[in-house]
């Protein structure tokens, strides 16, 4: 793997993220993304990074810093990847969005580098042929808070030249990662086949009045052993994701969905509660209910 210089484009949460783990792992990396004012947002995001590697991992300042000092930002895209040997694409969940996105990539990129998608919904094959490349196109899916679940899932197309597949492994691996190959497309990849229709289901006994997100999330952490219910998973995620997916079936024609999309945008999204990123989303932070001691307990 011949793997030094990323780009990452995106610079939501995760995109942050991988940007700031990956230049800790001494990649040099910029960070693409629409405007300055994203950018700002993103440099934020990241320094907000440096206090969790030192209370996580137990990193020194020296080092956060230096990790810090190895990414550059640029909101040109032609500039962002003129020497990028690898494109980590952490674009929102929004097919047009993204179809646009590798269109002008494929142009401007040098013919070396290696595209993949951080898409946790989509398949990598429905954008193989807007790269212009689909032989070196696949998808790389992280897991939220990247430097303690250390996931990376690389699942190739019927495109993928296996030689880029092993690269994008070892890729993975070099920046602290278990890699998990995934051979066949699927929808949600390992983790959010599974994920997915947990979080789903919570949301729609939200919706259904069944019970409160604090309710349902004892129930789960109770009943399973998890340290996080799901309401609490998907304040990590961000409610902006839960919504873009309940969005995307709700356009797909699920009325069910288009009044859960509904539900996030009125009472969470336009009241500035987006989860743990802008500190209340289902719960509030930093010190959220359900990890007090009481939690778990019976009243």
């Amino acid at each position: 793997m011949n793997y030094k210089n990323i780009t990452v484009a995106g610079s939501g949460v995760l995109g942050s993220q991988i940007a700031y783990q990956t230049a800790f792992k001494g990649f040099d990396v910029v960070v693409y993304d629409i405007n300055d004012e994203a950018l700002k947002r993103a440099k934020d995001r990241i320094m907000n990074l440096k206090p969790r590697y030192q209370e996580d991992l137990g990193a020194s300042e020296e080092e956060v810093n230096t990790a810090y000092n190895r990414i550059s930002f640029s909101s040109d895209l032609s500039k962002a990847v003129v020497n990028a040997d690898l494109v980590i694409e952490a674009i929102p969940e929004v097919v047009q969005i993204k179809t646009n996105f590798y269109k002008e990539l494929g142009e401007v990129a040098p013919k070396k580098t290696t595209f993949v998608t951080n898409s946790s919904t989509l398949l990598p094959s429905q954008f193989a042929e807007a790269t212009g490349r689909p032989e070196k196109f696949l998808a790389l899916h992280f897991a939220n808070e990247i430097w303690k679940n250390n996931t990376a899932e690389v699942m190739k197309h019927s495109g993928t030249d296996m030689t880029v597949f092993d690269e994008v492994i070892e890729f993975a691996k070099a920046i602290g990662m278990v890699a998990l190959p995934l051979h066949k497309e699927q929808p949600g990849y390992i983790l959010n086949s599974l994920l997915v229709p947990l979080l789903e289901a919570a949301q729609m006994l939200l919706l259904k009045e069944v019970a409160d997100p604090e309710t349902i999330d004892k129930t789960w952490m109770i009943a399973t052993g998890s340290p996080k219910g799901p309401f609490a998973i998907l304040d990590v995620v961000g409610i902006n994701t839960a919504y873009n997916i309940a969005h995307g079936k709700a356009q797909a024609g699920d009325p069910t969905f288009e009044k859960l999309a509904e539900l996030l945008k009125t009472e969470y999204i336009d009241k500035g509660k987006l989860g743990t990123e802008t500190g209340e989303g289902f719960y509030t932070y930093p010190n959220p209910n359900y990890m007090k001691q009481d939690f778990l307990k019976s009243e």
